[in-house]
């Protein structure tokens, strides 16, 4: 009797050990939209650098957004250690070289240099096909909640420039992770 009490505690235990797991996943999968209890909001809008150590080309620029803030990724293939960045608010986004002005739709301008040209310095051949004015390759910002506009500004000295047009001045993160720079806008203060 003994034996069948401790199978059947076993078995309920391991029942609600799936049903929890299950609930878990659930919440995981969840919509994307619904709103977490809290959204840190702690990053400020100040700006945010980086000195250069390592300088490999630019291939790639994603964005993907969260119930909390929206995302762009800086992909620089080879990176193995620290790179530079400078990211800030800035009032117009004029192009690095030649100063001249780019129009950046929406309330804010975020202003992104990131220590890795768009081609490589070795061959010349471009790694990323941004051009000078124009919205950045292959990003779609549509339903975003903070993020209304992209402009390639320029590949000029090692590094290259981004305007993130925004629906107003935002606190944001700037975040290295392996061989990607990561800056995070929040949806709100």
């Amino acid at each position: 009797m003994r034996r069948l009490g401790t199978v059947a505690a076993a078995l309920v235990l391991a029942g609600a050990g799936v049903a929890g797991t299950a609930t878990a996943a659930s919440a995981a999968t969840g919509p994307a939209d619904k709103a977490p209890a809290a959204c840190s909001t702690a990053w400020g809008s100040g700006n945010k650098s980086a000195a250069t150590a390592d300088t490999k080309p630019l291939t790639d620029v994603k964005t993907s957004h969260t119930a909390c803030y929206d995302r762009m990724v800086f992909d620089i293939g080879g990176a193995n250690g620290k790179f530079g960045y400078h990211v800030g608010y800035v009032d117009a986004f004029h192009q690095d070289g030649s100063g001249e002005r780019i129009p950046v739709k929406g309330g804010a301008i975020l202003q992104i240099f990131v220590s890795a040209p768009s081609h490589d310095p070795v061959t010349g051949k471009q790694t990323y096909a941004g051009t000078a004015g124009k919205s950045l390759p292959g990003v779609n910002i549509t339903g975003y909640k903070t993020f209304t506009d992209t402009k390639f500004g320029a590949s000029f000295e090692g590094q290259t420039q981004v305007g993130l047009g925004l629906r107003a001045k935002l606190p944001f993160r700037v975040v290295q992770s392996g061989h990607e720079l990561i800056v995070d806008v929040a949806h709100k203060w």
